[in-house]
C-alpha cells in the first residue's frame, strides 16, 4: 500500500499522529471513519498524488497506530475538536497551512470541525456519508436506532468494550478481498488493541456529548461553513433512505454546497476509489 509515501510519527501535542503522505503539488488531508485506519484510503490516495496532490494520510488520534490521551470524565479528550486540532498541528509540522480536506465517516465530523473552526487553514471540504451529529438526532426514528444502534449502545460505560474485546473479528468482520489485504490486516491489528477499542469507543460518547454541544452552539449562533463544502454519499447505503437529501440539511449548515451520490456501499473509498477520486478531484481542481 502506498508506495513512495513516507511513513512517519508526527507529535502534535497532546497525541502522536501515524501518518502516511506523498505526492507533489496543493495539499489534501484524508481523514478516516470508524473502526478504520488511514490505510482505507490506500486506492485513493495514489490516484490524487497521481493528479498533482500532496496526499497527507493520517490515522486519528485514538485509531490505528496513533494515540489518545487517557479517557476523561467528559470525553473531551476525543471530541472533534482535539481531534481536528490534531489534524491542523500535523498539517502545519508538515509545512502546509491551507489545505483541502475529505473526511468519511466519523473522519468526516472532525474535518467538519476543522473547516468550521478554522476556515482560514480549508480551502475547499468534501464531507462524505455523513449529516451533522445534531441533526441525526432531531431525526431519531425507530428505523435510525434500530440501524444505527450502535450510536447509543457504543456511548454506555465499559460493556461495549468487554462485548467487542470477546471477539473483535466477529464484531467488525471485513472481507480482506474487499479491502485489500494490508488494509484488513492493519484493521484486524487494531481492533484487537483494547486501547484501540476504547479510544474508538471514547469517540462515540464524545459525539452525543461534547461534540453535540459544539453543533448545537454552532446553530445557536447562526454559524455556517464559510468554505465550499461538497457532500457525496454512498447510493448502496441508507443515509439518504434514513434522512431524505442530504444536500438539503446541509444546506442550512454551509454557504456554499453541491454534491452527489456514489454508486457504492459505505465504504467508498474501498469499493469505488475511481469514481470517489473523480469527484473529489473535480471538486478541487476549481
Amino acid at each position: 500500500m502506498f508506495e513512495g509515501f513516507a511513513v512517519d510519527d508526527v507529535d502534535v501535542g497532546e497525541a502522536r499522529l501515524h501518518v502516511r503522505h506523498g505526492g507533489e503539488g496543493p495539499p489534501v488531508v484524508l481523514l478516516h471513519g470508524h473502526p478504520r485506519t488511514g490505510a482505507t484510503w490506500h486506492r485513493v490516495a495514489p490516484l490524487l498524488a497521481e493528479r498533482g496532490r500532496t496526499v497527507v494520510v493520517p490515522d486519528l488520534r485514538g485509531y490505528g497506530r496513533s494515540t489518545a490521551p487517557a479517557p476523561r470524565p467528559d470525553h473531551a479528550q476525543a471530541s472533534k475538536r482535539a481531534m481536528a486540532g490534531d489534524v491542523l498541528a500535523l498539517m502545519r509540522r508538515l509545512g502546509h497551512d491551507r489545505f483541502e480536506l475529505v473526511g468519511h465517516d466519523r473522519g468526516s465530523y472532525v474535518a467538519f470541525r476543522l473547516a468550521m473552526d478554522h476556515p482560514e487553514a480549508v480551502r475547499r471540504v468534501a464531507l462524505l456519508d455523513c449529516i451533522p451529529i445534531v441533526e441525526h438526532l432531531d431525526r431519531i426514528t425507530p428505523e435510525f436506532a434500530t440501524e444505527w444502534y450502535h450510536w447509543f449502545f457504543f456511548a454506555q460505560p465499559d460493556t461495549p468494550e468487554r462485548v467487542i474485546g470477546a471477539d473483535p473479528d466477529a464484531w467488525y468482520g471485513g472481507d480482506p478481498e474487499a479491502m485489500g489485504a494490508e488494509n484488513f490486516a492493519e484493521r484486524r491489528e487494531a481492533i484487537h488493541s483494547p486501547e484501540v477499542v476504547r479510544a474508538m469507543l471514547e469517540d462515540y460518547r464524545a459525539g452525543l456529548t461534547v461534540d453535540r454541544a459544539d453543533e448545537e452552539a454552532d446553530r445557536a449562533a447562526a454559524r455556517r461553513l464559510a468554505v465550499p463544502l461538497l457532500v457525496l454519499w454512498s447510493q448502496r447505503d441508507d443515509l439518504e433512505q434514513l434522512f431524505g437529501d442530504p444536500l438539503v440539511i446541509w444546506r442550512d449548515w454551509a454557504c456554499d454546497v453541491e454534491g452527489h451520490a456514489i454508486d457504492s456501499g459505505h465504504h467508498v473509498a474501498e469499493e469505488a476509489p475511481a469514481a470517489l477520486a473523480g469527484a473529489l478531484l473535480e471538486f478541487f481542481d476549481r
